[in-house]
């Protein structure tokens, strides 16, 4: 039996991180916007099981496209001279949902929107993904972190000496 291909999420970066509270708080400094933003989706991928990809826009540079592997369901791709995110992701969705793969894109672009649909992805405004990211976020927390609990007194170092040792220990303490 052929194993179903990963779900394949694209994600509009500074179209997320325009709309997200946590991260509107950090456009002050793009560079770690974008990087809290790969760590949260890096996350949410990996306790999903989807291959995500992150666009962002690098329409006024002089560089070339660059795409850095995250890890092997995560990347994070910085388009070339000229070219818009929407642009990278229209394509970038159009030729995966032509290869079979169910393809989701994140954004609050209408007309980006549109194009995604008519490619036959699944669309995500980023407010709406932001839910969802936050829901699976507190599952994991209640899942793995369970309900936590602190001891009801304190832990000292008394109830566990003998009366010499602690005497030691109490002179120590006070410089004798």
């Amino acid at each position: 039996m052929k194993k179903k291909p990963r779900e394949h999420y694209i994600v509009d970066g500074y179209n997320v991180i325009n709309s997200w509270p946590e991260l509107i708080a950090l456009r002050g400094d793009l560079s770690e916007a974008r990087d809290r933003l790969v760590h949260i989706l890096a996350e949410y991928g990996a306790y999903e099981k989807y291959n995500m990809t992150v666009v962002f826009d690098a329409l006024f540079t002089v560089d070339e496209e660059h795409v850095e592997k995250v890890n092997e369901h995560l990347e994070v791709v910085y388009t070339g001279k000229g070219e818009t995110a929407d642009s990278y992701i229209e394509r970038l969705a159009y030729e995966s949902v032509r290869r079979g793969r169910e393809v989701h894109v994140v954004t609050s672009d209408g007309a980006e929107q549109s194009v995604i649909l008519g490619a036959g992805a699944y669309r995500h405004p980023s407010k709406e993904f932001h839910r969802l990211v936050r829901k699976t976020k507190k599952e994991i927390r209640d899942k793995y972190l369970g309900k936590v609990v602190l001891p009801v007194s304190r832990n000292e170092i008394a109830s566990r000496v003998d009366a010499a040792t602690l005497a030691k220990l109490d002179a120590l303490r006070k410089g004798k």
